[in-house]
This record gives C-alpha cells, structure tokens and sequence, in this order.
C-alpha cells in the first residue's frame, strides 16, 4: 500500500530542479570548472538535504499522532 504524504509546501522539487539545471550548465563548460560555482551546487545540496530531514521528521511525526 503507497501512503501519499503531504508536501509540507517546502520547495524540494525546486532546489532538485536547480541543481540538476546547475549540473547540466558545468556539463556544457569547455572551460575550467570555477570553485565559486561548485560551492553554489554544495550550498543547493545542503539545502536539499535539510529539506529531506524537516520532512522525514515531520512524516514521523505524522505517523506517530496517526
């Protein structure tokens, strides 16, 4: 049985979004890869993963009240 959670109205889909928008625009470099720009992914990814922890917690407690 599939459970269908809510979103939480946090902007996950998003930040995946811009990251993989990011990833693809390194891809399509012909120059060096700048640090600036590998720090701006690391930032998104951090922020992907908080996300993935505030709805983790939030879907426990959720199913904890149920």
């Amino acid at each position: 049985m599939i459970q269908h959670l809510p979103d939480h109205g946090l902007p996950l889909v998003q930040l995946k979004e811009l990251r993989r928008d990011m990833v693809v625009a390194l891809q399509r470099r012909s120059g060096p890869v700048v640090f600036e720009d590998l720090m701006r992914i690391a930032a998104v990814q951090a922020a992907i993963s908080a996300f993935e922890d505030v709805i983790s917690d939030l879907d426990a407690e959720l199913e904890a009240a149920a």
